[in-house]
Formats: C-alpha cells, sequence, structure tokens
C-alpha cells in the first residue's frame, strides 16, 4: 500500500505537469494570431564622395621591349593629363599591364607582326567626385597623344561611385526606420 502511494503521487505530478505544459501550448497558439512582426524602411540619397575611375587602354606591338616603352610613355601622358587638370599624384595608381602572346595562344592561327597585346590601367581614386567627372567628359583629348581609352566595363574594370559617410547618417536613418515600423504596425493593428 505504501507503494501506491508513491506511484500515485508521481502520476498525479506528471499529469500536473502535462496540464500546465498544454495549458501554456494552447495560451501561446491563441495569442499568436495578436502578435505583427514589422520591419521599417529608410532611404536617403547621397551625393557620391568618393570615386574610383579606371582609365584602360590597350598597346600592340612586335617585341616586348617596344611595348614597354610605348606603355612607359603612354602612362607619362595620362598621368600628365590627370595632374594638370586637379587630380592628385597620390590619388593615381598605375598598375602593371597584362600582355599577351597572342601567337602562343593554342586557339589563335597568328601570323601578324604585331604578336603582343598587352591591356595598362591607371587608377583614379579621388574624394573630388566633380573634378573626375570633368575630366572623364575630356577623356577624348589623349587621343592626340595616340591613347585610346576603352569604355568601361563591368567587373575589376569598372567606375565605381562611393559614399564613405554612412555612419555619420545612419542614426538618423534608424530613428527614421522605427517611425515607419511603428507607423506600419499602428495602421495594422
Amino acid at each position: 500500500m505504501k507503494h501506491l502511494r508513491i506511484e500515485s503521487l508521481i502520476i498525479a505530478t506528471a499529469l500536473l505537469g502535462i496540464g500546465l505544459l498544454f495549458r501554456a501550448a494552447v495560451g501561446d497558439f491563441i495569442n499568436k494570431d495578436r502578435v505583427v512582426t514589422v520591419k521599417g524602411l529608410a532611404e536617403t540619397e547621397v551625393k557620391a564622395d568618393k570615386v574610383i575611375w579606371p582609365i584602360v587602354y590597350k598597346e600592340l606591338g612586335a617585341s616586348p621591349s617596344q611595348m614597354y616603352d610605348n606603355i612607359k610613355q603612354k602612362n607619362a601622358d595620362i598621368v600628365r593629363f590627370l595632374t594638370q587638370n586637379g587630380i592628385r599624384a597620390s590619388e593615381i595608381s598605375i598598375n602593371p599591364p597584362t600582355v599577351d602572346d597572342r601567337k602562343a595562344n593554342a586557339y589563335s592561327d597568328f601570323k601578324g607582326e604585331e604578336r603582343y597585346i598587352a591591356s595598362s590601367a591607371i587608377i583614379v581614386t579621388s574624394a573630388n567626385v566633380d573634378t573626375v567627372r570633368k575630366l572623364m567628359q575630356r577623356q577624348t583629348e589623349l587621343l592626340k597623344h595616340g591613347i585610346a581609352v576603352e569604355a568601361v566595363e563591368y567587373g575589376s574594370n569598372s567606375l565605381n561611385y562611393l559614399y564613405t559617410g554612412l555612419n555619420d547618417i545612419k542614426p538618423q536613418m534608424i530613428e527614421e526606420a522605427t517611425k515607419n515600423a511603428r507607423s506600419a504596425a499602428e495602421k495594422f493593428a
């Protein structure tokens, strides 16, 4: 008889626990429809404060040494054009050219004289966005020096406008997004 009391006490405690869990589950299920999750949105237009402008051109040549001299001269002409028009030397970087041997290409039956083709890029990274935009419109002046600038492509040689002051406007935008979320929740409720 003593064993039945312990067993019945265990069963009663288990039933009480199951009942409490069931009550909590039913309560959560009933109140689930009364909760709405909303997200706020804030947008603002800002003017770019940094620009990355790649100036890319190609050079053909019969020998690498000839191409080296030509690329060196054209790079100097481009840097002179940039610095004479308001770009600081510290904002200009000259990337090493990539050279393709057209005769060594397995898919080519090249038989011409200008065996090598080099692609050279000079990158302007500047906070003076307006000056760079004006120079971009004047880049055809480089044709006087025999430099045909390629069109800006997507990928590694693409023009990029950046805004570096996001942390300055972020608190204001978060506040606006919170207000928009609150307004949306009140309309929904």
